[in-house]
């Protein structure tokens, strides 16, 4: 699961900077949080737009596939007429989708391994110096920040394990949020600092609500769709209860913006005026396809002028270009083979 998270080797360095800029952890992950999301905001716009698309397609790629489910080759073929036709990319809304749950691990790798993405400790050299202090553990999350917390209470590491540097800045890193530390794991305990993973909680039912309403893409999402998205929302919230609580006031604070987001992007990119411009652009090309059009042919060795729509077009226009191959490749098949 480690290979989730690949950001983190981005989101670390950043914390680092943020930090020595503000001084305390907690307040550090809320900044980095806006940053990242504010970064994604171009994207969330995209999938805004993407979602008011796909209200206007979805029926009509519901009906190829009821008019064709027996011939899975032609629904694929008919599937691709459709969106080269009209230039439209039923996959476009999962790119922000896939990089949103992306960030989210690679906080959750900064808030599991802080000393290793965080101050650029290995893995191993933090084991050693876990195992000198009796704290080594099959749980590597655990360590690292059973790490931090030991050098806080004044824990001695050998240089020749973590540099003297290195220590002395963990010794002064400020994990400290409303008196409650932002390393330690709040489990399923009513205890004080499980505020932080019930919020969270609650901040992911209202944002998934909301931007389920606002964006229209409630409308949209299959039953199984819908069920998979609550599934990793509850992945997401169960790590905000077994992860080190910097992830919870990461996630709680996602949720805050993600609400907020979602009102700006309606505001301004509503679902319903996308859709009616693309509805209108739909027609349009609907009508120009059936507007006539003189054409002129050869039949029967004359030229004749017909008056057909475009769709016919196309049909003659196939049909002659069949006609002139035949034509071309006429000799070819009716010589005999030389000797």
């Amino acid at each position: 699961m480690q290979i989730l998270y690949f950001l983190a080797i981005l989101i670390g360095p950043l914390v680092k900077v943020l930090y020595n800029l503000i001084g305390n952890y907690a307040a550090t992950m809320i900044v980095a949080t806006l940053i990242l999301k504010l970064l994604l905001f171009p994207l969330a716009i995209h999938q805004q737009k993407s979602t008011a698309k796909m209200s206007v397609f979805q029926p009509l790629m519901n009906e190829i596939q009821q008019k064709y489910k027996n011939n899975p080759e032609k629904q694929q073929e008919e599937m691709m007429k459709l969106q080269q036709e009209h230039g439209f990319n039923p996959m476009a809304g999962c790119l922000p989708m896939l990089l949103t749950m992306l960030v989210l691990f690679g906080f959750l790798g900064v808030v599991y391994y802080p000393v290793h993405y965080i101050f650029g400790v290995s893995d191993a050299a933090v084991r050693q110096a876990c195992e000198t202090l009796g704290l080594a553990t099959a749980n590597a999350t655990t360590m690292q920040t059973s790490l931090i917390q030991a050098i806080h209470n004044g824990a001695v590491i050998d240089p020749s394990i973590i540099s003297a540097d290195v220590v002395n800045e963990i010794k002064n890193f400020n994990t400290v949020f409303f008196g409650m530390d932002m390393c330690d794991i709040p489990g399923f305990n009513l205890t004080p600092i499980a505020i932080f993973p019930i919020i969270a909680a609650v901040t992911m039912i209202l944002s998934y609500i909301f931007t389920q309403k606002l964006s229209g893409m409630g409308s949209q999402m299959q039953g199984s769709m819908k069920v998979m998205m609550w599934v990793m929302n509850l992945m997401f919230v169960s790590f905000c209860f077994n992860a080190p609580v910097g992830f919870s006031l990461y996630y709680g604070v996602s949720n805050l913006f993600q609400i907020g987001q979602s009102f700006v992007t309606y505001k301004i990119y509503s679902p319903e005026k996308f859709k009616a411009q693309y509805e209108a652009e739909l027609a349009a090309k609907r009508a120009e396809k059936k507007k006539k059009k003189t054409m002129t042919i050869e039949e029967n060795g004359q030229t004749v002028t017909k008056e057909v729509t475009g769709g016919e077009a196309n049909k003659l226009r196939l049909e002659l270009a069949r006609k002139r191959e035949a034509e071309l490749y006429k000799d070819e098949r009716t010589t005999p083979l030389q000797k």
